[in-house]
């Protein structure tokens, strides 16, 4: 199996970046982070609609930016500009290393999949220590649009030589599992929090699971 992994919020948890808000905003903290992180994937999509694309750190900043008017918070440039630099160096999921080594072990091809630029996938992986873990990196840089636009997924079959039938995308935002669902290639969802809910369409992703340990394939 060619096995395409989301990063933000699937391998890397976006939530990491929590403590530092706190200490900064105090109590609004966790409706802060939890703003910032839908304006940015908001923007993305925006921006895909719009045709006018920029790189993905340019929609944190601009989504960490509507934060603050939101909720009336007046950080200085130097503490916003320490937020940005936090965000690339985010911590992984508690359950990914180990079942990275496991997939790898079994045969399975794994490469990273982010609207992330190639670096910040890079750097992303590197500081987690999963770099080696993967046998590529894609980045929607190259297509120069956004998920969850049919031609980044069409970029991932290019990419791994792969076929819808044997190609799972591996994430948690339900737009994405969708996107690559509408798209036909095979999607599995990784329900990080019991409260997430996904959405009602007509495309559904073949599985659900809670852990990466659950990511199973039968031979």
């Amino acid at each position: 199996m060619t096995l395409a992994f989301d990063i933000y919020g699937t391998l890397i948890n976006t939530s990491g970046v929590f403590d530092s808000i706190q200490k900064l905003i105090g109590e609004k903290a966790e409706g802060f982070n939890q703003l910032w992180r839908t304006k940015q994937l908001e923007y993305s999509f925006r921006r895909a609609a719009m045709n006018n694309y920029v790189d993905f750190s340019v929609c944190t900043k601009q989504a960490l930016e509507y934060a603050c008017l939101f909720y009336k918070v007046d950080l200085e440039e130097h503490q916003k500009t320490a937020l940005m630099e936090e965000y690339k160096v985010l911590p992984a999921f508690d359950d990914v290393k180990k079942n990275l080594e496991r997939l790898r072990s079994e045969g399975h091809q794994l490469y990273a999949f982010s609207n992330g630029s190639k670096e910040a996938i890079k750097g992303l992986l590197i500081n987690a220590g999963l770099v080696d873990h993967f046998d590529g990196m894609i980045s929607v840089e190259e297509k120069q649009v956004f998920k969850p636009s049919p031609t980044v997924y069409q970029y991932v079959l290019e990419v791994t030589s792969s076929v819808k039938e044997s190609t799972y995308l591996i994430s948690s935002n339900p737009f994405d599992v969708l996107g690559a669902k509408a798209f036909g290639l095979q999607s599995i969802w990784v329900q990080r929090s019991k409260e997430s809910i996904l959405d009602p369409w007509e495309y559904q992703p073949n599985r659900i699971i809670s852990t990466l340990s659950d990511l199973t394939f039968t031979k």
